[in-house]
């Protein structure tokens, strides 16, 4: 891929990014180097390289929902709370 004004330009704008002439220059030479340093991984040979889509077993792990007896009653809950309107919860308006 060759990397040249246009293609900084086309990103900065893509970006939003405003660059100086000094900027632009130092980005195109880091971009160059980048893709340079990349492209050396097509010389790696992983014909016998099975991919790699996780580096580890993942799984998820589930618990069944269980309802658990709780040791306080709905009221005694609604007295620790700094407000209670029609045995529901009062708070601030968020909007």
């Amino acid at each position: 891929m060759e990397v040249n004004q246009d293609t900084i330009t086309h990103l900065a704008h893509l970006s939003n990014f405003a660059l100086s002439d000094t900027e632009s220059q130092s980005l195109k030479t880091d971009l160059q180097n980048i893709i340079r340093y990349i492209s050396e991984l097509d010389q790696l040979d992983t014909g016998n390289v099975e991919p790699t889509y996780q580096v580890f077993e993942m799984e998820n792990v589930w618990r069944p929902d269980e309802i658990k007896p709780q040791d306080a009653t709905p009221d005694e809950l609604l007295a620790l709370t700094a407000a209670v309107e029609n045995h529901q919860i009062k708070v601030p308006k968020v909007l």
